[in-house]
């Protein structure tokens, strides 16, 4: 498969930081040119380095990110003061030591029904974002993490094709991990986005990362790498 660019590094803090910089130039090309930047945000273990790094690094480079646009890849069924929520990792690690307005924040809400919450998600981001021909949001960047079973985001392995082949910008996801019930972006918005970033982190993810790169497979990465032309994967996971 020739649409990603693999992107090997020694340890979890070198992938952390080299995704940070680069990200962080990408934010400050953007406040150059008056560029809007939305982004969706992961979560997960190397989520906790990258957004530290990334904190670190703009405050060290002075690089604004009040202008950025906040969403998220997925998020949990839990009130945002959980240890489990995705947006509680990201607002302790970047969004409060950067000072990022509220206004900017579009978290998915957690502690209120799943389809409730993936509607007003849906809408927010709709309203922030232009829209493709499929009618599917065009955000600048999406961050994706890789869990050890293959899946990106709360896009899993073996669910239903219909349920895969929604086009329904989130959606909710009952997950074969605790805690079960989760809010994902969709294939397709995956799909649209400018950018896609995969944190790919930790030996136990190795075989999934290798599946998901063999042609044919069916893993959530591959499927999300066959619906783009380019996907950029940073990893710190040794072959062979």
């Amino acid at each position: 498969m020739g649409n990603y660019e693999l992107l090997n590094f020694s340890d979890p803090e070198a992938l952390a930081d080299a995704a940070a910089g680069d990200w962080l130039r990408q934010i400050a090309n953007a406040n150059r040119q008056g560029a809007p930047h939305r982004v969706a945000l992961c979560g997960g273990r190397i989520a906790r380095r990258f957004f530290a790094a990334a904190a670190a690094r703009a405050k060290a480079e002075v690089v604004s990110l009040k202008q950025v646009h906040f969403f998220w890849s997925d998020e949990r069924c839990v009130p945002p003061t959980d240890p489990e929520s995705n947006y509680a990792l990201a607002r302790e690690y970047l969004l409060q030591p950067l000072a990022i307005p509220a206004d900017h924040i579009h978290r998915l809400r957690g502690e209120v029904a799943p389809e409730v919450a993936a509607a007003e998600g849906e809408a927010e981001i709709r309203h922030y974002a232009g829209l493709n021909a499929g009618q599917q949001p065009i955000l600048e960047l999406v961050f994706l993490g890789l869990g050890e079973d293959g899946h990106v985001a709360s896009l899993f392995p073996d669910e239903p094709e219909a349920a895969s082949a929604s086009q329904g910008v989130f959606r909710p996801v009952l997950a074969p991990k605790p805690p079960p019930r989760r809010i994902t972006l969709g294939y397709p918005a995956v799909a649209s986005a400018r950018e896609v970033w995969v944190l790919a982190s930790g030996p136990g993810k190795a075989e999934a990362l290798g599946k998901s790169l063999a042609p044919g497979e069916q893993t959530p990465l591959a499927r999300v790498l066959r619906l783009r032309e380019h996907t950029k994967i940073f990893t710190d996971i040794q072959s062979g």
